[in-house]
């Protein structure tokens, strides 16, 4: 059985204690959206509490009921930047369930009714491309 315990130098710690760069979409006090460096689709970012909750499992109600008005707010904002039929929300509470950072984060990724979702896993996106796609989502917010 893994610990269930968060491990404050997981990935996405270090991207909010700001070790580690992103391609940032929105901040504000209490969240933090991003660029998903495998996207599944055009357009996919993470939106993550600023708190440490390992998951959903463990995380204060106080924090959920401020991270969720911001995913709301960046799936609206992706479904437009990106002219997407539709959005993909989704979050994995530990590994037997898919979960690989054990921090809590949302995926949002727009969907196109025509384009398979592509595997989470892999090669990196190019940088340039994040950036671009970051931009657009800025623009659209």
């Amino acid at each position: 059985m893994t610990s269930q315990t968060y491990d404050p130098n997981n990935i996405f710690a270090k991207i909010l204690k700001g070790e580690i760069p992103c391609h940032k979409v929105y901040e504000d006090d209490d969240a933090l959206a991003f660029m998903d460096v495998m996207p599944q689709a055009e357009g996919h970012l993470l939106v993550v509490p600023k708190v440490a909750s390992r998951n959903l499992l463990d995380a204060d109600p106080a924090v959920l009921a401020k991270l969720y008005p911001v995913v709301q707010k960046l799936a609206v904002a992706a479904k437009e930047a990106f002219d997407a039929d539709g959005v993909l929300v989704s979050q994995f509470n530990e590994a037997a369930a898919g979960q690989t950072v054990f921090h809590l984060h949302v995926h949002i990724i727009p969907r196109k009714e025509s384009a398979p979702l592509r595997p989470h896993s892999g090669s990196m996106e190019d940088p340039a491309v994040l950036a671009r796609n970051a931009e657009r989502l800025r623009a659209v917010l």
